[in-house]
């Protein structure tokens, strides 16, 4: 997926339809720019990413976006409280080394924040693990164990625990299947964890 063929993953257009036209809006690990890239040409937004691949940030940069390099672990405590209405982290929260002090940060600079992730409590998960005795390969964890960039594989009952001890509002939760759409099973915590592929949570502060 690239903005040159101006087409969008399925769980990001789930994201991009929870933001309200004229938001302003951090997109981080934005990769090339397709989400900020639709968000701009539908909704309007004052769109801004980060992104830590070079090469990702020059593509983004050379469709016109207004994306910078930078590490969601060290860069994120740059901005001004209150800077976004929306900061967006899909598909790279296990890949960050302190998930807990990232959470914090976005929301801290925005008012809400959008979170997706592989659920690492999937019963395909917890089945190969068992039977195998290896760590699983699927289309949402696809990388050998010695290989991935994810260092933090969580299950969503994990992070719904983190958002609780962070004193985080969960205002939706969404489980996905394995190609990012919408399952037709309820969202509480117990039913998602074993049957989600992957989560998506908008988030704010408490109070």
């Amino acid at each position: 997926m690239t903005v040159a063929n101006g087409n969008l993953r399925v769980d990001l257009r789930l994201i991009a339809d929870m933001v309200e036209p004229g938001s302003r809006v951090l997109d981080v690990g934005c990769g090339e720019g397709a989400l900020l890239d639709w968000l701009g040409r539908t909704k309007n937004v004052d769109g801004r990413g980060i992104e830590l691949s070079m090469a990702g940030v020059s593509a983004a940069v050379s469709h016109g976006l207004s994306v910078i390099q930078g590490d969601a672990d060290t860069d994120l405590k740059d901005y001004p409280s209150g800077a976004f209405d929306y900061v967006i982290l899909s598909q790279t929260l296990q890949a960050t080394y302190a998930p807990r002090t990232v959470l914090s940060h976005m929301l801290r600079i925005g008012r809400r924040a959008i979170v997706s992730f592989p659920n690492f409590g999937h019963w395909r998960v917890r089945l190969h693990l068992l039977t195998h005795g290896r760590m699983p390969v699927t289309d949402t964890l696809a990388y050998e164990w010695y290989d991935t960039p994810n260092i933090h594989f969580c299950t969503i009952r994990d992070f719904l625990d983190l958002c609780r001890d962070l004193q985080i509002k969960v205002e939706r939760s969404i489980p996905l299947d394995r190609g990012g759409k919408t399952m037709a099973i309820p969202s509480c915590e117990g039913i998602a964890n074993l049957f989600a592929d992957q989560g998506l949570f908008v988030l704010s502060r408490e109070g």
